[in-house]
């Protein structure tokens, strides 16, 4: 089975041994992403809408290199901080995914890795599903 990695170049691919995303035939799935910059530093501190916003671009740029759309996303997982945060990273994420629909889940967690971090996104597409 033919296996394409994406890599976001981040230290932490390899010192944990994961990629951003990876293809397998025509599916692609695409690792818990986070709103960080180039040098893996959180942005957008405090802004549940903007941290999924930042998320997304990067979670579409892995899509787009391994050779996906966001409208051939099937499911999304999102973990949150705060519950309470669901009306700002749901608009972002109906801003990126609402013509797709895919099957979604939201859930409360503790902590991310960093506590400045407050949404991590998966998210798993289907080539030609679209």
């Amino acid at each position: 089975m033919n296996r394409q990695r994406v890599s976001s170049g981040t230290e932490w691919e390899e010192r944990v041994g994961y990629s951003r995303a990876v293809r397998t035939g025509d599916r692609v799935v695409v690792s818990g992403t986070t709103a960080t910059d180039d040098d893996g530093e959180p942005v957008a501190v405090g802004d549940p809408y903007e941290q999924a916003r930042r998320a997304l671009e990067i979670v579409e740029s892995a899509l787009e290199e391994a050779g996906a759309t966001t409208d051939e996303v099937v499911r999304t997982r999102t973990y949150v901080t705060d519950a309470e945060d669901w009306p700002e990273i749901g608009r972002a994420h109906r801003e990126v995914f609402g013509a797709a629909g895919p099957a979604a889940t939201m859930v409360q967690v503790e902590q991310l890795i960093d506590p400045d971090l407050c949404v991590e996104i998966e998210a798993e597409a289907v080539v030609g599903s679209a």
